[in-house]
């Protein structure tokens, strides 16, 4: 089965598969969109079931960068790089370095960053093979660095936003939020609402990391199968994609999702399906940009630390602004946003 004939082939501008067996290295570099500037989004490292799981979440998750940094108004279409990591996770320099030749030699049509699996410090290593990348450390006061805390403000921004539109407070004191996932953005996130007095019910594959965090912050912790259908006011999924599915969304009791994993909805359907069953969706790719705003900002040059922060504060507009339509369309808010973001990148 060639590219073309993938179910989330959406005209992708590029499909480029590369292989160094001496180094390692199996990826893959989805190019969806150019139309607003180069196709930027982090590199995921992940050990796939197969082959074509792997082509399938790059061609997803490059379409949801053309849509979110469309969303966020910055200077850059859609991209994303994943590199097929063995049962071990084996990483090594000579495969980092082979990954770079591979962004490098695509010219600048790509930007690589920081995504799952990838460190700040993997960043470094990049950058010594490719000047196509983000996420490197900043200078004083500038853009850069590790994008999850960007991400996480956002996030926590935007669930602040759904709350006071679903629930009518713009206080967190008392809401029970359920996150799933609490590496560094639900991490980040669940500090977040702590600081507000948010109730936390946490769960993670990491039981130990959900142990301590939940320690520190006075969380309560449950099983990874149990959390999305908690007795919440949020569920905020914070891990893996394509959790909100035929099968996950009649369980769910939270009137509200929002939370920071990338591709949430298993099928454009599943869109539909929280619509019907009276559930605020902020649209994942709305609600999550605060990194990207980070990584864009620091590749062009254009951004301080506070510029970066001023732009995250406009994720909570944006939102509102998908939910002002969709309650006077009558469409899910997942539909309403992916139009605006097609308009965005001349696709309408």
């Amino acid at each position: 089965m060639t590219p073309w004939d993938y179910p989330d082939f959406d005209d992708h501008e590029g499909v480029h598969l590369f292989r160094d067996p001496a180094a390692g290295l199996t990826a893959i570099i989805a190019v969806h969109s150019t139309h607003l500037g180069p196709g930027s989004g982090g590199v995921r490292f992940w050990h796939y079931a197969d082959r074509d799981a792997a082509i399938t979440d790059a061609l997803r998750l490059s379409r949801g960068m053309s849509y979110k940094n469309a969303m966020a108004g910055l200077p850059a279409g859609g991209a994303k790089g994943v590199i097929l990591a063995d049962a071990n996770h084996t990483k090594t320099p000579e495969l980092l370095a082979a990954f770079a030749r591979a962004v490098d030699s695509l010219g600048g049509r790509y930007i690589t960053a920081q995504d799952v699996g990838v460190s700040a410090d993997d960043m470094v290593a990049l950058s010594k093979g490719t000047r196509f990348v983000s996420g490197l450390p900043p200078a004083e006061g500038q853009a850069g660095g590790d994008p999850g805390p960007s991400t996480a403000l956002g996030v926590f921004l935007g669930v602040k936003a759904a709350v006071n539109r679903a629930l009518g407070t713009d206080r967190l004191e008392g809401i029970h939020v359920a996150i799933q996932g609490v590496g560094s953005v639900g991490g980040g996130l669940a500090r977040h609402l702590a600081g507000e007095g948010a109730r936390i019910t946490i769960a993670d594959v990491d039981q130990h990391r959900a142990e301590t965090l939940a320690a520190a912050l006075g969380a309560e912790v449950l099983p990874v199968d149990q959390i999305l259908s908690a007795d919440a006011d949020v569920f905020s999924p914070c891990a893996l994609g394509a959790v909100l599915n035929e099968a996950s969304i009649p369980t769910i009791r939270a009137p509200i999702v929002a939370g920071a994993a990338n591709n949430q909805l298993a099928t454009p359907e599943d869109g539909q399906r929280l619509h019907d069953r009276g559930i605020l969706y902020a649209p994942d790719y709305v609600i999550n940009a605060g990194g990207i705003i980070n990584v864009v900002l620091e590749y062009a040059g254009q951004g301080s630390a506070a510029e970066v922060e001023a732009r995250v504060a406009q994720i909570p507009s944006r939102l509102y602004q998908v939910w002002d339509e969709s309650s006077a369309s009558g469409e899910p808010a997942a539909v309403v946003a992916d139009r605006l973001a097609r308009e965005l990148i001349g696709r309408a």
